[in-house]
């Protein structure tokens, strides 16, 4: 039986109710800027990525890994955990970076002055432009790169703030927002089995930045790993996708870049601070030793 529709109206001018609930209500508000005074850390490398294992996040520590994978020595770097729970995203150095207070930013002080980038797929594109690598050079690809790169910061909001939210954020569950969620994240997942049907990666034959991007809110999604909704939406139906993230996540790069800034789950992916290859294999000690 269909929920009751809600009596509730509007106000004439909307005024912000700090006390609203919701999973991550004690951090949104309504304003920008710095609430706190607080330096970011730094270390040896010239690349200095301030983040969180969200699939935002998880997209940059991914192609870290994999320009490093290549051989790509001067893309090593240091990860520093921004746990935006307790509100790291508001001090003022992290604010300096990004304006807009979100996950991942980064430095890179190869440039006098550093450079600073946010949003990440404006990360994803700075840093293959920079190593050139995982962006086709041949002109129609890249193109159909970068198409699918935006298709993704487009659409993943209607997956994350969409669905997730009010499907497993939410602190009442309304039908009507969480069917017309789903209804847009499976027609995603449609487009996305189609084009997957006819094409190895997300650009053709070449595994690149719209690959990373894609998986890192999608492939991880249908896998099971993204509001435990693998079963609500069916996601074995999308038999391509399927196919294409479990290829991914068996990269050997993908394996150690979802483990960077990760500070929930099994113990043994979790690497809230990243520093060097070492730091993986002190992790696998650790963990094997408990």
């Amino acid at each position: 039986m269909a929920q009751e529709l809600s009596d509730y109206t509007p106000d004439e001018v909307w005024t912000w109710n700090q006390g609203n609930g919701g999973k991550f209500a004690n951090i949104n508000r309504p304003i920008s800027g710095a609430t706190k005074e607080q330096d970011l850390p730094k270390g040896e490398h010239d690349l200095q990525l301030y983040s969180l294992a969200t699939p935002n996040g998880v997209k940059v520590t991914v192609l870290l890994e994999e320009l490093l994978e290549l051989g790509k020595l001067d893309a090593d770097y240091d990860a520093w955990l921004v746990n935006i729970s307790e509100g790291d995203q508001f001090g003022s150095g992290f604010v300096g970076v990004n304006p807009n207070s979100k996950i991942p930013a980064l430095l890179d002080h190869s440039t006098t002055p550093a450079t600073r980038v946010f949003e990440s797929g404006s990360i994803l594109m700075y840093l293959a432009e920079k190593f050139g690598a995982f962006m086709p050079e041949d002109h129609k690809a890249r193109t159909e790169c970068i198409n699918w790169l935006m298709w993704q910061m487009g659409s993943a909001p209607y997956l994350g703030g969409g669905f997730g939210h009010f499907y497993a954020y939410a602190p009442v569950k309304i039908e009507y927002a969480v069917d017309r969620f789903s209804m847009e994240v499976k027609r995603q997942l449609d487009v996305l089995d189609k084009h997957l049907a006819d094409n190895t990666y997300m650009a053709g034959d070449e595994y690149s930045i719209a690959d990373m991007a894609i998986w890192a809110w999608y492939g991880i999604l249908v896998m099971g790993k993204l509001y435990d909704a693998a079963k609500y939406l069916s996601v074995h139906e999308y038999t391509n996708v399927v196919r294409w993230a479990e290829a991914i996540a068996a990269r050997p790069a993908v394996k150690r870049g979802i483990k960077v800034n990760r500070v929930w789950g099994d113990e043994a992916d979790q690497l809230p601070n990243r520093h060097s290859r070492e730091d993986f294999e002190k992790l696998a000690k650790a963990t094997a030793a408990e």
